[in-house]
């Protein structure tokens, strides 16, 4: 566009007022507690063989460094951290490897001086190769990353029941009425909260739950505060506190293993919270996101702590509170770090009951799995292939989550694959999607799905004539306009971003004059005419993707008031961008907040709400495919406007 308005900045980069960002940031740091967040370090020193005082300083070393891990990834420098709303923490699949390695050299301060020599390297490693994996975000579609968010949701709620039935050791007693009472008493808490709240109260519901519970268990003597006065006030976290790291090959190897396994989980709660805060993954997401992961490592490894990855528990919180600002995890981090240099503030904290918790963890956790189920709602499951993939991951996860001892079955060496419900599922999604959907031939098309694919090379692109260019990529626009033609004269491109790249921005160098044109381009929302698929098939795929393809008569009044009363303020239908909206009611809530705005500012985000659908298109239109230059392109074919059941979703 020629001209226009500063664009209203993205949740995620709002900053709210300091009592919020404490509120918030705090509230973060329990549902960080409630992940288990002080287990890895139990867990590694009572298998090597560590005393107390070790004990006390690894835990202190991994508050530390969580807090700081959480900030890079959070707040970002340069192309490192996503910047999205993502607390780091320390991934619980490195457990198993690091007690081998610190067991083969010993046990003791020597073991986790070879424990620290190879997550120093591997760390360093990930954040070197990190390119590669934003390279791979074309093999995590829906179908995988919903499947492995809805799997790591899951399996967190078997953890979350375990916590809310009295924790690890004598305190688990899964009959015991107290234990129910409290977490079932947190657990309705937070539930009331989001009933009757609005504003503000709405978005601490964990926090209330957490603090309202823990006083109660206070005054029945439940849970004492008593350690508080015997911490320590200062806990300072050393570099290379057990000596010197030492580095063996094996050692390096095998913690690769686990960064390669806590790529895939970065990769699933990056997706998941984009899908939260309405912004689409990217490759170099991806990729910031495992710079920070890498980074995180190293640091991890100078300062006595573990292997980092996104903390996919609290992802949950950010669906649960509605609170998406990125400076909130920063602030959480800032927490953290005084946590770990701070013993008296974590002797606090870990004087909330377990049940207390757990009931806290159910709730989160489960709205983890939502959102995997909110992603999964995308994928057309008329495609038996589709539906094999989800059932196929999701019955392997639940085998080994449910039953870990099979995991006794296989060699020690793959126990670090088989040992997780989780990796074993994303494993299954993952590879079941390359053999359905990218090895071989595809099988014959059939009637549910799309006809057959035009298959078009870099160069045939670059050397299409400009009607052919056009004719290839109108399916962008609802209607005609000269950004097409405007994106051909960028000739040649190296790639399909550059392709991509040529394409939004020969849109948003059109004209005012252009632009109104356009616009009434755009069909009304839900009406006959896009349920028939009569403006095309790209529009029909649009608009079902919320279901406006299939409303009730209610459902459809609703719709038409606000389409009508849009249209009626501002001269132009209401063009949404209808991927990013899950649902009729956030259609109607997302046009409804739009009808407040100024009608030169609406014009504005009507056109960027053009741009992404366009964006949308254009990953549908073409995809990246194996030919003779390895960097290739493929259309998929448009079906016939009065055969909507044609379309391939």
């Amino acid at each position: 566009m020629s001209t226009g308005a500063r664009a209203r900045r993205h949740p995620v980069n709002e900053v709210p007022s300091a009592a919020k960002l404490t509120v918030y940031g705090f509230q973060h740091v329990l549902a960080f507690f409630a992940g288990g967040a002080i287990v890895i370090p139990t867990l590694l020193a009572s298998a090597l063989g560590l005393d107390s005082g070790q004990l006390v300083h690894l835990i202190n070393a991994c508050l530390l460094t969580c807090g700081i891990a959480s900030i890079i990834q959070s707040v970002g420098c340069w192309k490192v951290g996503v910047r999205l709303p993502l607390l780091q923490g320390v991934s619980a699949v490195a457990v198993a490897p690091m007690v081998a390695i610190g067991l083969g050299a010993g046990g003791g301060a020597q073991g986790l001086r070879m424990v620290y020599g190879a997550v120093i390297v591997a760390g360093l490693i990930t954040f070197v190769i990190a390119p590669v994996f934003g390279r791979m975000v074309r093999y995590f579609p829906p179908v995988v990353t919903g499947s492995v968010i809805s799997i790591i949701g899951l399996s967190l709620l078997s953890v979350a029941a375990k916590s809310a039935a009295g924790g690890e050791g004598l305190s688990f007693d899964p009959g015991s009425g107290r234990n129910m009472a409290y977490a079932l008493g947190t657990f309705a808490v937070i539930v009331l909260v989001h009933k009757v709240s609005r504003g503000f109260l709405s978005t601490v519901g964990v926090l209330l739950g957490l603090t309202l519970a823990t006083f109660v268990a206070w005054s029945l003597g439940d849970t004492s505060f008593g350690a508080v006065g015997d911490a320590s006030w200062v806990g300072l976290s050393t570099p290379f506190h057990f000596g010197s790291p030492m580095v063996s090959p094996a050692g390096v190897l095998s913690m690769m293993v686990v960064m390669v396994v806590t790529a895939i989980e970065t990769t699933g709660a990056v997706t998941g919270v984009s899908e939260i805060v309405d912004r689409r993954v990217r490759g170099d997401d991806i990729t910031r996101a495992m710079r920070a992961d890498g980074l995180s490592t190293m640091i991890g490894g100078t300062l006595n702590s573990f292997p980092y990855t996104c903390f996919s528990e609290n992802v949950g919180l950010v669906r649960l509170t509605g609170v998406k600002s990125r400076w909130v995890i920063s602030v959480a981090g800032l927490f953290m770090i005084m946590l770990g240099l701070v013993p008296k503030f974590a002797a606090v904290v870990t004087a909330i009951p377990a049940p207390v918790l757990g009931g806290a963890s159910l709730a989160m956790f489960a709205m983890v799995a939502v959102v995997g189920l909110q992603i999964l709602s995308r994928v057309d499951f008329r495609d038996h292939r589709n539906s094999m993939i989800v059932a196929a991951s999701f019955g392997i996860a639940m085998y080994i989550t449910m039953v870990p001892e099979v995991t006794t079955a296989v060699p020690g060496w793959a126990q670090i694959f088989v040992g997780s419900g989780t990796t074993m599922g994303a494993i299954t999604a993952i590879v079941l999607n390359l053999v359905f959907h990218h090895l071989g031939r595809r099988r014959e098309a059939t009637r549910d799905e799309a006809p057959s694919e035009l298959g078009l090379t870099l160069d045939q692109i670059n050397t299409m004539s400009a009607q052919e260019f056009r004719t290839t990529f109108a399916p962008l626009f609802q209607g005609p306009t000269p950004a097409i033609d405007r994106a051909r004269e960028q000739r040649p491109f190296a790639d399909v971003a550059e392709l991509e790249t040529a394409l939004l921005a020969g849109f948003f160098d059109s004209s005012d004059d252009e632009l109104r044109r356009l616009l009434p381009s755009y069909p009304d929302l839900g009406r006959p005419m896009a349920a028939s698929g009569d403006n095309g098939g790209m529009s029909f795929r649009d608009q079902s993707v919320a279901g406006l393809t299939d409303l009730v008569e209610h459902e459809q009044e609703q719709l038409d008031e606000l389409t009508r009363a849009y249209r009626d303020r501002f001269g132009f239908p209401l063009v949404m961008c209808l991927r990013e909206h899950a649902h009729l009611q956030a259609v109607l809530d997302h046009g409804s907040r739009r009808l407040h705005n100024a009608p030169a500012y609406e014009y504005h985000a009507a056109a960027l709400e053009i741009a992404r659908i366009a964006d949308h298109r254009f990953h549908d239109l073409v995809a990246t495919a194996e030919v003779a230059d390895h960097e290739a392109l493929r259309q998929n074919a448009t079906p016939p406007p009065s055969s909507p059941d044609a379309i391939q979703h």
